[in-house]
C-alpha cells in the first residue's frame, strides 16, 4: 500500500471537515451534509480500487 494513498485520504477528510464546518456555521445544513456524504463516497471508491488490486494481487500469486 501506498502512503500516497494514506495523504489523499487524510486530504479529502480534512477538507470535507472544514467544508462541513463553514456549511453547518453558515446554516445549510443540507448542503453539508451532502459534502459529508460525497466525501465519503470518494474515499470508498479509492479503497474499493486498491481492494480490488489486492485480490487481484492474490488471485495471481497463487495462478487462480
Amino acid at each position: 500500500m501506498e502512503i500516497q494513498l494514506l495523504f489523499k485520504i487524510a486530504a479529502i477528510g480534512i477538507l470535507v471537515a472544514v467544508l462541513h464546518q463553514v456549511l453547518c456555521r453558515a446554516g445549510r445544513d443540507d448542503q453539508a451534509m451532502m459534502v459529508a456524504l460525497s466525501g465519503i463516497v470518494i474515499v470508498l471508491a479509492m479503497v474499493v480500487k486498491e481492494i480490488s488490486n489486492l485480490f487481484h494481487t492474490v488471485k495471481t500469486l497463487f495462478n487462480l
